[in-house]
């Protein structure tokens, strides 16, 4: 993550490109302000650039830090690397995912698309347009690959992409499909990453 000035007193680091565009996107529609949103550069960078974030200019401005990491195999391995990661760079550490601690900055943690469920934030998405007519198309393409032998190995990633390509303009990435305002905002199943940042904004 490159060092740059810190604007705002709230900050919102995600994983990556894809995911900062989608957390725009989803700000956007909340109306909320006040926010720098900071791809860390991946999950295994998370522990360095976290530090060198504390250590920039600007800093001491920063009253609430909200990270949010796929859970991907092991969600609560995953929370735990966060926690690390926190510890490491010399800031509170919460016990659990979604529940504030210390204080300038109060930190939040949240394990997508949940701390109970593998997964990341594809699945998230996929879960938003569960009701989609396109979805049971997309399962009877998956089943026919399965059948072939082609089953990819993302099936989240894979079926995001396919998704994707049934709207009018496809070829969209995940991040370009959220500022186009593909995935619906109003479902309930992104209603724990609108809460989350609804909180961290309040801390």
């Amino acid at each position: 993550m490159k060092t740059i000035g810190i604007k705002e007193p709230v900050i919102l680091i995600v994983e990556g490109g894809e995911d900062k565009q989608f957390f725009q996107a989803l700000i956007q529609h909340l109306g909320l302000s006040g926010i720098d949103i900071m791809g860390i550069g991946g999950k295994d960078q998370i522990k360095a650039n976290l530090k060198a974030l504390c250590n920039s200019s600007g800093f001491t401005i920063v009253r609430s830090l909200g990270i949010v990491r796929d859970a991907d195999d092991d969600p609560r391995a995953a929370f735990q690397s966060v926690c690390s990661a926190l510890q490491n760079a010399g800031l509170p550490v919460p016990d659990r995912p979604l529940v504030s601690v210390g204080s300038n900055p109060a930190v939040t943690v949240m394990i997508l698309p949940d701390i109970n469920t593998p997964g990341a934030l594809e699945d998230l998405c996929l879960q938003a347009v569960a009701n989609d007519p396109a979805l049971p198309c997309i399962e009877q393409y998956f089943e026919c690959l399965q059948k072939q032998g082609f089953l990819p190995k993302n099936i989240s990633k894979a079926k995001v992409q396919a998704f994707l390509a049934s709207r009018i303009e496809a070829g969209k990435r995940l991040g370009e499909a959220a500022q186009a305002g593909y995935w619906p905002w109003d479902s309930s199943a992104l209603d724990q990453v609108k809460n989350f940042l609804q909180h961290i904004i309040t801390r």
